[in-house]
């Protein structure tokens, strides 16, 4: 992904919609990879007067997506036989991704003041949880 791609297609076309339904404290997340932090992305968040949470520069494993990302890439990884085609691949990524428990999102979303906490006592380096 580059950062022109991940303004045109992530930005545009979904953070800056749903920064216009949630109103003035939309707060946006993402993490520090290089597409996230390219100038034309922070030109863009600018302009749609879109405000990024500071994130520190040693944890990208802050975010909750990340921890689902690894789930949906185990299940896939872990299916016999594989998928073998893009069409396959589509469908195991949308069977995989509707079968991740509820609880599990859940309970990654209410961990993040427990890694918040763990991030700031570390400064920002890597965590133990």
């Amino acid at each position: 992904m580059t950062g022109h791609i991940y303004r045109d297609v992530i930005l545009e076309q979904h953070v800056r919609l749903f920064r216009g339904a949630m109103g003035a404290e939309f707060l946006f997340m993402d993490d520090n990879a290089r597409p996230h932090s390219a100038n034309i992305v922070d030109e863009c968040l600018q302009s749609e007067d879109i405000t990024r949470m500071d994130w520190p520069a040693y944890s990208p494993d802050l975010n909750p997506i990340e921890h689902v990302w690894d789930m949906l890439g185990r299940r896939i990884a872990a299916r016999q036989p594989p998928p073998t085609c893009l069409p396959e691949l589509r469908r195991a990524l949308l069977d995989d991704w509707c079968n991740i428990p509820q609880d599990q999102i859940d309970n990654l979303i209410l961990s993040m003041p427990r890694r918040f906490k763990a991030s700031i006592a570390s400064s920002g380096r890597h965590t133990p949880y």
